[in-house]
């Protein structure tokens, strides 16, 4: 049975649509944005342990300004990112996707390693597949019909690309189970790996060495429980930390702010709307 895209709230100035049904592609999940009908919006983007695709058709366009002072319109594509980035711009309608590491080195056509820091054009990346899809996003006439088109294309490009070693995908999963616990060096020996070996090839394929993965899951973990409204000590605690100021230093590594103002940002409420059930980057 044909599902229906339902809207699920706004926060900060963006409407969240989603589909009743999750993704038929493995390792893939979407949401429809639209922002800045009413005045401009303007959010800062916390990392998270997946790739994101935008696929735009507004009149935007939405621009993101990167930590490293680069700064992308339209359709484009982020890689993991090490701080925060801040997106911005009037009347913006896209499809976001989330992809987990496993499927992006496919749908991609490349490696995440490639986009390490990094917000490119997804132009740049795709070629012609990046014009088609907005072209056909902007000519459909439902938000349903857009995450129809958005997934056979991934779909396409996911069945043809370059995989990922089935070891390197178990590796990552239980990184995902243990939110990022599990000890690299142990993963290595059940995969029957050497340490080198393992952090050569994860890294090449996944886009992060192994330990900034797990570190990466960590803390977005940490933060998502954080802007729940539960306390720093208790997270820390709960999450493996060796105390509360390991906790703030990793949040300030990964956002350059404070735990007290992390918690505060409004696309981690947008997190909690857009990406119901398991998401990309995490376990249960």
């Amino acid at each position: 049975m044909r599902s229906t895209a339902h809207e699920r709230g706004a926060v900060a100035g963006w409407g969240v649509v989603r589909s009743s049904r999750p993704s038929l592609v493995a390792g893939v999940s979407m949401a429809g944005f639209r922002g800045g009908s009413a005045g401009p919006v303007d959010v800062r983007v916390v990392p998270h342990p997946a790739v994101t695709l935008v696929l735009e058709f507004g009149n935007g366009p939405l621009v993101v300004d990167a930590a490293t002072g680069r700064q992308q319109r339209g359709n484009l594509v982020a890689g993991f990112l090490h701080d925060a980035v801040r997106v911005r711009g009037e009347n913006i309608e896209c499809v976001q996707v989330r992809l987990s590491p496993v499927v992006a080195r496919a749908v991609l056509g490349a490696s995440p390693s490639e986009l390490d820091r990094t917000v490119v054009a997804l132009d740049d990346v795709w070629g012609q597949d990046a014009a088609r899809i907005r072209q056909q996003l902007g000519d459909a006439t439902s938000w349903q019909d857009r995450f129809v088109l958005a997934e056979a294309l991934l779909a396409r490009r996911a069945e043809t690309g370059p995989s990922v070693d089935p070891q390197i995908a178990w590796v990552w999963d239980r990184i995902l189970v243990s939110r990022g616990r599990a000890r690299v060096e142990d993963l290595a020996a059940e995969v029957g790996w050497s340490r080198r070996r393992l952090w050569s090839r994860f890294q090449s394929q996944i886009g992060l060495p192994p330990k900034r993965a797990a570190r990466l899951v960590r803390f977005d973990h940490a933060a998502h429980r954080l802007a729940t409204g539960e306390g720093a000590a208790r997270v820390a605690a709960d999450s493996g930390y060796v105390d509360q100021s390991h906790l703030h230093r990793d949040v300030r590594a990964f956002t350059a702010m404070t735990p007290a103002t992390v918690v505060d940002q409004p696309w981690l409420a947008v997190d909690g709307i857009a990406w119901t059930g398991p998401g990309v980057g995490e376990s249960d």
